[in-house]
């Protein structure tokens, strides 16, 4: 089941949960698409992160790919808010 709507499903549970842990203010982008893409892109970045860089194979797991999603997400609404923070 590790295909196409895998992503979707896992992206969309990942960046419903890193949006609820730092949910933000409304001049943040918002919706379920870009929801989605969050926890997609942070489940691509924390394994990229895990697998090359730390050289890990323990996360592989449904439990392991939300909860890795999910951290990726957070990371990136962090660095996103820090970006926006310095263009201000």
């Amino acid at each position: 089941m590790h295909g196409f709507w895998w992503w979707i499903i896992v992206g969309g549970v990942a960046g419903a949960l890193a949006k609820m842990v730092l949910p933000g203010d409304k001049s943040e982008p918002k919706g379920c698409i870009m929801t989605i893409l969050l926890g997609i892109v942070g489940s691509l970045a924390m394994g990229f992160l895990v697998h090359d860089v730390l050289h890990s194979t323990h996360f592989g797991g449904t439990v392991d790919s939300i909860i890795g999603a999910t951290l990726g997400a957070m990371l990136l609404i962090w660095v996103a808010r820090m970006f926006q923070k310095n263009q201000s």
